[in-house]
């Protein structure tokens, strides 16, 4: 049987969900308010602004995102029907599709940027000491390399999943 959590434990779960929720909402009503980009859409720009060219394969895309591939591809639709983003074919392999950074997508994100950031150091940064933002980065740096997926290895084969979504 598995055991419960301590009465510490569950204190600090419940503060983690609690607080973190009222900080998506609170960041997402003042981006949505502002720049009328939800933070989904936010972050997908903000990825795709940091590559080269712009662009990420679809499948790369929703791995960064933690996205599930018919997630990600719905989110891109939305975002292409605003001229945000296109889907285009990789050059490199005609298999898969490539999100990529549109003209209008980079000037909704410089406008969204200041904005955003204030809100973030509002809500978030501002009420942290320099000891605590390194506590909690290097908490939550362990806990993402913990749950992310393990990469498969070169010998591995794609699925077909991985062929129709990266």
């Amino acid at each position: 049987m598995t055991q419960s959590l301590n009465s510490a434990q569950l204190v600090c779960w419940r503060a983690y969900i609690e607080s973190s929720q009222r900080l998506f909402n609170q960041l997402e009503d003042e981006l949505r308010a502002t720049s009328e980009l939800s933070l989904a859409d936010y972050q997908v720009l903000v990825l795709l602004s940091e590559t080269p060219g712009q662009r990420l394969r679809m499948g790369e895309l929703a791995g960064q995102l933690v996205f599930s591939p018919s997630r990600l591809t719905y989110q891109i639709s939305t975002m292409e029907k605003r001229g945000l983003v296109t889907r285009q074919p990789c050059p490199a392999d005609r298999r898969g599709s490539e999100a990529v950074l549109t003209a209008a997508g980079l000037l909704t994100l410089q406008q969204a940027a200041p904005q955003h950031a204030a809100s973030v150091r509002q809500h978030l940064m501002d009420d942290l000491s320099e000891d605590e933002l390194t506590v909690l980065t290097r908490v939550f740096e362990r806990l993402g390399e913990r749950l992310a997926p393990t990469r498969p290895s070169a010998t591995d084969s794609p699925t077909s999943s991985d062929l129709t979504t990266s």
